[in-house]
């Protein structure tokens, strides 16, 4: 089994929201909702990300930035935008999902995620990172 298929199978079977494994090994996971496991993923890993599987429960073009940031080489989401999927192609990322929307809707579902809002403008996924890092502490704040 591939590391897709491996972290696939172990986002379902751990009920798991994300799952990032390379050469059949975990090199992360958790149960926590919305862009902060990916960050945490990235501050715990770092360049280990590279040439990994991710599997997620949503992947909006946040996400996406994210991971062609990382070097991630194969991406799974049970939902995901058409933005991310177009990113992914793009840069060449293998993509497979089930189920395709317009858009990653925010907690209440009546606006667009503000992670997403914020990617909208982002173009260069090596200054993702810090742009969202810095948006997760605003909203913190906003708490």
């Amino acid at each position: 089994m591939n590391d897709l298929e491996t972290a696939k199978t172990l986002l379902t079977q751990r009920e798991l929201t994300l799952i990032i494994v390379k050469n059949g090994e975990t090199l992360y996971e958790t149960k926590s909702h919305r862009i902060s496991g990916f960050l945490n993923a990235m501050d715990e890993c770092g360049v280990k990300l590279e040439n990994a599987a991710v599997a997620d429960k949503i992947v909006g073009k946040a996400v996406a930035l994210l991971c062609v940031c990382s070097g991630i080489s194969g991406v799974y989401a049970e939902t995901l935008s058409v933005k991310a999927k177009d990113f992914f192609e793009k840069h060449g990322i293998v993509v497979e999902w089930r189920e395709l929307v317009d858009n990653i809707l925010n907690d209440t579902k009546v606006d667009v995620c503000p992670f997403e809002k914020e990617a909208a403008n982002i173009t260069n996924p090596k200054k993702a990172y810090d742009r969202f890092r810095l948006l997760q502490q605003k909203l913190r704040g906003c708490r």
